[in-house]
């Protein structure tokens, strides 16, 4: 009868199914090989506990001798099992040249073969046979050099291999070692690279906690007062419940002008706008000059709102008004006559351009543009509101609302020089300009201070020395619709003949020279003639009219005797009335 002994206990079949996945097995390994060894220091591991240790993980006994006997490092002890292969590596020289190269694998592989190849191998030892025969001593044979890879980075920063591995090798270490963003920021700079990042998303809060901000140009051009210009749009987005609160639009580039109409639309939720409004807490935006402006900070400094002024080319930090751009753009933009989509790669093949159709108005567009908002904040459901449109997620938020009157909103988004004027005969006087209003009949002699939008130069706003609002003051002497365009057609001419006079400037100045095959010195193909040269010398010495002048042939007249005049000056001035001094070369 056989017997069995914990010492020796009979082989068991393997199963063929292990009860665990492999993952869960290859994890369990580490705390098995630990215990094994804490048994074998203490003198009491057996057979036994191989036996059970194979039979659990689907291995056999001499698998399990072979980890205890390699688990002799803290490495190997926590990765038994493991293939000790050591394997080719990126290192931080490799990266190097890879950003060098600007994520071409292919060519830094190319220079480490070019490297390892001008790199000379050592000569042989010579034997103490050959100095016996040939007293004479040995000179290594002459290598011949070979050129550096065109284009390739010093020598000196391309490490040298020994071996240079596989092309495939060295292709499967970039992907494996390189993740995807930072080999797009190899190719394509960190703007690609930053695409393929993770970013976390803000906590949701309540309506008019944080607002965004920021400019946008729509890829199409419109009609303004007979001129083609591109419209640009500054809007705020309610950052909780994804509601445009105030838009504003501009017929070419924005001004701090745009920024303070977007947000007098913003904050009053009077009649045109609401019933989204009132004062943010806090308002994000970029680095834009608008936004930075002076103007706009005193204007929502005075609306009691904190500004959170993004760092540079972080377009994730405000990713609510982002979003919002990128969808005008699809939404609306795309379907406008005129549109004109930004290439970002260029097509292989030329496309036939669209047929011309006619520019939009630039009030047609402003409809079109408002009726957009109006759809996306009572129509659109975006996937952030769990199906809700931003306006039932407006009014479903409990969160009180602090309104502004209208008129303190006119006065706070306006700009003031903080100087104070005094009301004339011909009205208040602002920047070399007389304004002038009904109100004014009566108040001459009194002191008050001018408030402004940018730009807006036809009318002002007239207000005490506290800030309490007057009136409106219009521009006197206001040119004519036909003196506008009468000085418009000039300005435009002045600008053509500048521009052809600055590009025939330019071809005085473009270098023309001889195409090579062969290394040799540039050949200059601009062959002027003397006389030609001398001509135009000439025409340039006549037009420096500072050459000809004769300062010190002629003394100036003494100043008048109640004059101070220095003691340095006063050798060098004559008498009134001596007759001036003859020079040296006219003494007899």
């Amino acid at each position: 009868m056989n017997t069995s002994t914990p010492d020796n206990p009979p082989p068991s079949p393997i199963p063929s199914e292990p009860a665990l996945d492999a993952v869960s097995l290859t994890a369990l390994r580490t705390p098995a090989v630990r215990q094994l060894l804490q048994l074998r220091a203490q003198g009491r591991l057996s057979r036994g506990h191989v036996a059970a240790t194979a039979r659990c993980f689907n291995v056999s006994e001499r698998t399990v001798w072979r980890w205890l006997a390699d688990a002799t490092t803290p490495t190997t002890v926590a990765s038994p099992g493991a293939r000790r292969v050591t394997r080719f590596e990126i290192t931080p020289e490799l990266r190097v040249l890879l950003a060098y190269w600007h994520g071409n694998a292919s060519a830094v592989h190319r220079e480490l073969l070019t490297r390892a190849r001008q790199t000379p191998a050592a000569p042989p030892a010579p034997s103490p046979d050959a100095y016996a025969s040939d007293p004479r001593p040995a000179t290594p044979p002459p290598h011949s050099p070979r050129s550096a890879l065109p284009g390739g980075a010093p020598p000196t920063a391309v490490p040298l291999l020994d071996p240079v591995p596989s092309l495939a090798t060295f292709l499967r270490a970039v992907r494996r070692d390189l993740t995807a963003g930072e080999r797009a920021g190899y190719r394509n700079g960190p703007e690609a690279a930053r695409a393929l990042d993770v970013f976390a998303k803000r906590p949701r809060t309540w309506r008019n906690q944080v607002w965004e901000a920021d400019h946008v140009q729509a890829p199409l051009r419109v009609e303004a007062d007979g001129d083609l210009v591109d419209p640009y749009v500054t809007w705020f987005i309610d950052c909780a419940t994804k509601a445009v609160t105030g838009v504003a639009v501009t017929p070419g580039c924005p001004t701090r002008a745009s920024v303070l109409a977007a947000l007098r639309s913003a904050v009053v939720r009077t009649e045109p706008y609401g019933p989204f409004g009132g004062l943010p807490a806090h308002v994000r935006f970029d680095r834009g000059r608008d936004f930075l402006s002076r103007t706009v900070s005193t204007a929502l400094t005075a609306l009691d709102s904190d500004i959170t002024v993004l760092p540079p080319y972080s377009p994730h930090l405000k990713g609510g008004i982002e979003n919002l751009n990128r969808c005008v753009g699809r939404m609306l933009f795309a379907a406008l006559p005129g549109y004109t989509p930004k290439e970002h790669k260029p097509r292989r093949r030329p496309v036939q351009p669209p047929a011309p159709v006619p520019a939009m108005t630039f009030q047609a567009f402003t409809e079109e543009l408002l009726a957009w908002v109006c759809w996306w904040n009572t129509e659109h459901r975006p996937d952030g509101l769990h199906g809700a449109t931003p306006l039932e997620a407006w009014q479903a938020d409990p969160t009180p609302l602090n309104d502004v009157p209208a008129a303190d909103v006119w006065s706070f988004t306006l700009e003031d020089d903080g100087r104070t004027r005094t009301i004339t005969s011909h009205g208040v006087r602002f920047r070399n300009r007389d304004y002038i209003a009904g109100w004014m009949t009566g108040q001459a002699g009194r002191e008050v201070s001018v408030r402004f939008m940018p730009h807006h130069t036809h009318e002002i706003e007239v207000c005490t020395p506290h800030g309490h609002r007057l009136g409106t003051a219009h521009l006197a002497d206001r040119a004519t619709d036909e003196q506008l365009a009468a000085l418009r057609r000039a300005r435009a001419r002045r600008a053509r003949r500048l521009r052809a006079d600055a590009k025939a400037a330019e071809q005085l100045r473009h270098e023309r020279f001889a195409p090579a095959t062969a290394p040799t010195d540039a050949l200059r193909l601009n062959a002027v003639t003397a006389a030609e040269a001398t001509r135009e010398l000439a025409r340039h010495d006549e037009g420096d009219l500072a050459k000809l002048a004769l300062p010190d042939l002629i003394a100036p007249a003494p100043p008048p005797p109640d004059w101070p005049i220095p003691d340095s000056l006063k050798a060098r001035t004559r008498p009134t009335g001596s007759p001036p001094t003859p020079a040296h070369e006219d003494t007899p």
